[in-house]
Order: C-alpha cells, then sequence, then structure tokens
C-alpha cells in the first residue's frame, strides 16, 4: 500500500481581508500523479504555492501541514517548482547553463564543472536540441517550448523527490503542450517523483493523472481516482467542467503525441 506522503488538515490561506483557500484536506500519497483542477480563481495555484511555501509576504496560512519525514521537505532541493510562465521564471541576464547548474551546485555540492556536465545532461533528458548551444544561450533566444522545457531541467536539476508543476502548459499551443505533458510523464515515472499538476484542463489530467482534485471558489469540491470522478462526478462543479470540456471523449495527448 502507498504511504502517505504528507496529510493536511483544513488548510486556509487569506490574503488581507480575502480568503484565497477555505479548510482544504486531503492526503498526498508518495509516488502518485495529483491533478488539482479548476476555473481561474479556484485556489488551485494558491494551494500548491502554499504547499511550496511560494505565498507571498503578508499572507496568511492557517491549518496543519503534516509530512511523513521528520523535516518538512525544501523548496529547490526536494520540492521542484515548474511555473505558467517561463520567461518570467528565467534570469533574462544569465546564461541558460548557468541557471540549470544553479540548483545542483548549490544542493548537491557540485563543483561548477560538475554542475554543468549535469546541467547538459538534464537539457538532453528534456529532449533540448544542440544542448551545448542552448547552454550558453540566454532565454530570450529561444522558444516557447524550448524555455519551458529548460525550466524543467531547472526544477528537476537538485533530483526533488516533488515535482510541482503550476499551469506550465497553459501558455503554449496544443502540440508543443501534449509534447510537454509526455515529457513530464516521462520524467516523473524515470525519476520516481510524486507530481502535482495544476490545470484547468479537466481531459488533459485524465491523461496524466492518477487522481483528480476539483478546486472551485477556494474549496475543494471533489477528490478521487481519475475514473470514478469522470464517471461518477459527486459535486456539480466537477459536472460542468466535464460538460463544458468536448475533448474528453477524443484520444489522449500523450498518444498523439507519441504516436506522430
Amino acid at each position: 500500500m502507498t504511504a502517505a506522503l504528507c496529510n493536511l488538515s483544513n488548510m486556509t490561506v487569506r490574503y488581507g481581508g480575502r480568503t484565497a483557500l477555505s479548510d482544504v484536506s486531503l492526503n498526498l500519497m508518495a509516488g502518485e500523479r495529483l491533478a488539482i483542477v479548476g476555473e481561474s480563481g479556484s485556489g488551485k495555484s494558491t494551494f500548491v504555492r502554499a504547499l511550496a511555501g511560494l505565498l507571498p509576504r503578508g499572507a496568511i496560512c492557517d491549518g496543519q501541514v503534516h509530512w511523513a519525514s521528520d523535516q518538512a521537505p525544501r523548496l529547490g532541493r526536494d520540492i521542484g517548482f515548474v511555473f505558467q510562465d517561463a520567461s518570467a521564471s528565467l534570469n533574462p541576464l544569465l546564461r541558460i547553463g548557468e541557471q540549470v547548474a544553479e540548483g545542483a551546485k548549490r544542493h548537491l555540492g557540485l563543483t561548477w564543472q560538475a554542475a554543468y556536465d549535469h546541467a547538459q545532461a538534464l537539457l538532453e533528458q528534456v529532449r533540448i536540441a544542440n544542448a551545448p548551444a542552448v547552454m550558453r544561450a540566454y532565454p530570450h533566444q529561444l522558444s516557447g517550448g524550448q524555455r519551458q522545457r529548460v525550466a524543467i531541467a531547472a526544477a528537476i536539476a537538485s533530483r526533488p523527490s516533488i515535482l510541482i508543476a503550476d499551469e506550465a502548459t497553459s501558455a503554449l499551443d496544443t502540440v508543443v503542450q501534449a509534447d510537454i505533458v509526455k515529457l513530464l510523464d516521462e520524467l516523473v515515472s524515470k525519476n520516481a517523483m510524486t507530481l502535482l499538476f495544476v490545470t484547468h484542463d479537466i481531459a488533459l489530467a485524465s491523461n496524466l493523472a492518477d487522481r483528480i482534485a476539483v478546486f472551485k471558489h477556494g474549496h475543494l469540491v471533489e477528490i478521487g481516482p481519475v475514473a470514478d470522478v469522470l464517471s461518477k462526478p459527486r459535486s456539480s462543479d466537477t459536472q460542468d467542467l466535464i460538460a463544458g470540456h468536448f475533448d474528453l471523449t477524443s484520444p489522449p495527448l500523450i498518444a498523439e503525441v507519441a504516436t506522430s
């Protein structure tokens, strides 16, 4: 039986006088792929940022978070985070190689040369063409899909056990989006990571996740195995998400890329 990696009870997040997340309770299982699904403003990004310790200054977080390990996982070392906009998360003034290598040098204790070698291997792992040249490039010289691959490489540079992808595909076109999802699928399997995949697209989530957690107006309205949530949704909010997405009966995006 899979062990619980983290138990959350009544997590509530407030920004000033506004409640962004209200009384969220769930268990995160080790090695699972949990999709956090909801419309814009549903609280899904607030949830994963609270879990990773990335809430903005002034935010108030209440409730209890119990990690199975004695020490809470550290962002950058134990938790890798991929943001929606790689252009904003990558430093425009630093070369790609330095940005990917930095985490490995800091958290794995590698020398700069070893960290650079590790960074190039990671770029090749995320299927960046001509990785040595990309190592010397700046973010603005890459396409959106390439920048997102670089961001993923940087997020896994320190070999984290948890990977959080916060709307990491929503800014990409459909073909690139499917390829990035396929890449995440492969990386999580190969490195035995726990994945939290945040998206507004329930069809995309259904092709990647083991469980789906549906958020609405800051509340967790439903959580369960993908097959159960899609075939027997208990919440009317989940039913609306499914009804509003005509692609649920289309071939899985991962399968489309794999056979193309």
